[in-house]
Formats: C-alpha cells, sequence, structure tokens
C-alpha cells in the first residue's frame, strides 16, 4: 500500500492517521509542494492520498500555485477509486475540486468542539461506528458549501459541514481528528504566538480542556483513522 501524504504547511504532521497508516504496514510518499515538491501528474503510483491542513486559505491559488494542480491530481485519484482523505484546508480543497464553494472566514473555530453525525453517516463505512456527537479539536476560519454529489456526515452550529464522502472513498473533515493530545501540545508551543494573539488564555487552560474532552477526542480520531485507512 503506497500513499501520498501532501502536506502543505510546517509542522502539520499525520498524527493519528499516520498511526493507523503504520499499523497497516503502508509506505509513505511525502511531497511538500508549498517547498517546491512536484506533485505526481496522476494517481497511477498511488494506492491512496492524505491531504493535510496549513494556515492559508483553499482559494490562495497566486501565493500556492500547486492548488489548481492538486485539484486536478485529487479528481483523478477518484476517478480511478482510490482513497482520498482531505483534512481542514485538505477538506476545503478537495470540496474545491468536485465543485463546492469556498466560503473565506465567518467559520472561527479553535479547541476541543462537539460535531454531530448525520443519519447518513451511520450507514457510512468511516462513520458508522463513531457516536452520534463526540468532541474533536477544531482549528479553522474558513468553511465551504458542498459538492453536489456529495453525502453530508457531520457538521455543528459553526460550520455545517463538518465531514463529507464523495463518491466511495474521496473524504473530507473539516475537523482535525488527526491530532490526539500530544499533537495539540506540540501544536500550542510551535504556534504559540499566532495562537495567544487571538486566544491569550489557551495555555492557562490547555491542561484542562485535554483532561475533559482529550479521552474521547483521540478515540473517535484513532476509530476514523483506522476506518479510512480500510477503506484503501
Amino acid at each position: 500500500m503506497r500513499v501520498l501524504v501532501v502536506q502543505n504547511y510546517d509542522n502539520t504532521g499525520l498524527g493519528q492517521v499516520g498511526a493507523a497508516l503504520a499499523e497497516a504496514g503502508a509506505d509513505l510518499d511525502v511531497r511538500l509542494p508549498y517547498k517546491g515538491d512536484p506533485l505526481p501528474d496522476d494517481a497511477t503510483q498511488h494506492d491512496a492520498m492524505v491531504v493535510l491542513g496549513g494556515g492559508q486559505n483553499a482559494l490562495a491559488d497566486d501565493e500556492y500555485p500547486y492548488f489548481p494542480a492538486l485539484l486536478e491530481l485529487t479528481r483523478d485519484f477518484a476517478g480511478k477509486d482510490r482513497a482520498v482523505l482531505g483534512i481542514c484546508l485538505g477538506s476545503q480543497l478537495v470540496a474545491r475540486a468536485f465543485g463546492g464553494a469556498n466560503r473565506i472566514g465567518g467559520a472561527n473555530e479553535f479547541g476541543w468542539r462537539g460535531v454531530s453525525l448525520t443519519p447518513d453517516a451511520k450507514a457510512d463505512p468511516v462513520l458508522a461506528e463513531l457516536p452520534e456527537m463526540f468532541p474533536i479539536f477544531q482549528w479553522h476560519d474558513d468553511t465551504f458549501d458542498l459538492p453536489r454529489d456529495a453525502v453530508r456526515l457531520a457538521g455543528n452550529d459553526v460550520a455545517e459541514n463538518q465531514a463529507f464522502r464523495v463518491g466511495r472513498a474521496i473524504y473530507g473533515f473539516q475537523f482535525h481528528f488527526e491530532a490526539d493530545r500530544p499533537m495539540v501540545k506540540d501544536w500550542s508551543t510551535s504556534f504559540a504566538s499566532t495562537i495567544a494573539s487571538r486566544h491569550p488564555d489557551w495555555l492557562d487552560k490547555l491542561d484542562g480542556e485535554m483532561a475533559l474532552n482529550g479521552p474521547d477526542a483521540d478515540a473517535a480520531g484513532m476509530a476514523i483513522a483506522r476506518a479510512w485507512v480500510a477503506t484503501i
């Protein structure tokens, strides 16, 4: 199993998705196109693709000129019936690839927040075993409208479209299910100045928030990661 990983920003790793891929014995091909790594021309050499998050928005083609090629690559994976996973910015790019409109701003979430599954999620191979409501880590300002043929799988009162599926195994997750407690703690240090400018009390709240929400969020995130890897 060879999996293409598209990283779009510094210090944004695979987290629990990486753990699930390691369990499955996956061979990872990690590309950093924002630092000049080329993207593959098509999906032929890979069984699946993960598109990670980042601080930029999904319409920032001028600053990140590889975005259009990434959209085309996403469609090629879908056309070859190969699994795709987009997380946060990645989900916004997947939505864009299939005609969903990106909405820049107006959907600000940070920290562990609750999400609710839709009725369609109960029959979805990735989310069917999840609780109807669970906490999960969020960090985003933007949102998107669903592509025409997408199945809406989760939402909350800030972002109606928190998870969706296109076709058999093209998934977008607005929330950071890959981010377990160690990753969140690392982000809280690595991005401390950025977080403090908008959430100055975050470090004071972090331990309490981790204790309250971390166990359930980590369990949900690992379940999603393993179930998505199973679609490959």
